[in-house]
């Protein structure tokens, strides 16, 4: 990735942050037949090794689900992204840009047992279910326990121990305070959740020491 130093993030704990709250990732693999691509959300184990630890899975039918133990696999987590407007700047006169967070994250494979799997489907629901309080969260005693082995045999778990994690936090950080303050508000009066994600991340970054 590229990170020109005045957004350079490698503070694991707010690497993590992003992880938890931005749970679904691209994965990426570089095959004899070219790079290819999966989605899915992640579980953070964030004290497994140096730079934590997730858990995943694929559908059966997905080529990834075919990688073996040792595999080498990249993954890449789109936080908050918006447009920024150059007429928002108060002094600087420029061209438009795009803010945004961003994370890379690499290790090898290990694949999941069947009980490993199924703990991560339990796992991966109690995470999201818990964001939806205070409705009572789902769980799995609620599906029949033939459908559930149904639903895993569909699916293959993954491990991924990471040994490399890096974070580019885009956030005018090379812009002047009253620049910075003007796309702010610019972000703020656009008012989708987009840009309200990137004008609060801006705020943090700005009074963080």
């Amino acid at each position: 990735m590229y990170r020109p130093s005045a957004f350079v993030v490698d503070d694991i704990s707010v690497l993590h942050t992003v992880i938890r709250e931005r749970v679904f990732a691209t994965f990426a693999i570089s095959t004899d037949e070219g790079i290819k691509f999966a989605y899915t959300p992640v579980i953070l184990d964030a004290d497994e090794g140096g730079f934590g630890m997730l858990r995943f899975h694929f559908a059966i039918g997905n080529p990834l689900a075919k990688l073996e133990n040792g595999a080498r696999l990249s993954l890449s987590v789109l936080a908050a992204d918006a447009y920024v407007s150059p007429d928002w700047y108060k002094q600087t006169v420029t061209v438009p840009t795009w803010n945004y967070i961003a994370l890379e994250c690499e290790g090898c494979v290990h694949r999941s047992s069947h009980e490993e799997l199924r703990q991560l489907v339990i796992d991966l629901s109690a995470q999201e279910e818990e964001k939806l309080r205070p409705k009572e969260p789902w769980l799995i005693d609620k599906v029949q326990p033939q459908r559930v082995e149904a639903l895993l045999n569909g699916i293959v778990g993954f491990s991924l121990l990471l040994d490399r994690l890096q974070g580019k936090f885009k956030l005018s950080q090379d812009k002047k305070p009253d620049d910075i303050e003007g796309v702010i508000t610019g972000l703020e009066e656009r008012g989708d959740a987009a840009s309200r994600a990137v004008a609060n991340a801006m705020r943090t970054n700005a009074t963080a020491p």
